[in-house]
């Protein structure tokens, strides 16, 4: 993808300083090869319909970068984990500042804004991507309650926590 085509498709960010969530979800480990078996764990969480302690609508995708790939949790909030299926994992993301960044093209698509944040945006932003405490995910995708899972469209957002870039290190 050239560089030009992934700025123009990159809104600029709103920034939010967000409160502690607990997510609860799917969570398996997946690398380029296996990358299309994401939506198959979606559609597994989906099947659950509402969880015990689930809070709001909004579901989300948790992104924690490994070695040899990736693992990622699909989930929802939760107010605690009594009640919830014993596959289930659950996760603390602490309190901290956000970029917030709309993607407005298909699920399938997410990968070009990632690229577009890692390559465009946070070099010339000011900003890095904030250090997570163990256990806490790089970043997360927000699908709201307006994301459409039949059509793959609607009200998805990418969330970054990060901070003041350093001079030195």
């Amino acid at each position: 993808m050239s560089s030009t085509m992934t700025q123009n498709s990159l809104d600029s960010p709103r920034f939010e300083d967000h409160p502690a969530l607990h997510i609860a979800g799917l969570r398996g480990h997946f690398t380029t090869a296996t990358w299309a078996g994401i939506p198959e764990q979606w559609e597994r969480l989906i099947s659950y319909c509402k969880l015990p302690g689930q809070v709001g609508l909004a579901h989300y995708g948790l992104c924690f970068i490994l070695p040899q790939g990736i693992d990622y949790l699909s989930g929802v909030e939760v107010s605690g984990t009594p009640g919830l299926p014993s596959e289930f994992s659950s996760v603390q993301i602490p309190a901290q500042r956000y970029a917030v960044f709309s993607h407005n093209e298909h699920v399938s698509k997410l990968r070009g804004t990632l690229d577009a944040i890692w390559h465009n945006w946070f070099p010339g932003s000011g900003y890095e991507p904030a250090r997570q405490p163990a256990g806490a995910p790089e970043f997360f995708e927000r699908y709201g309650d307006k994301f459409n899972p039949k059509t793959g469209l609607g009200d998805i957002e990418v969330w970054f926590p990060i901070q003041s870039k350093r001079s030195e290190r």
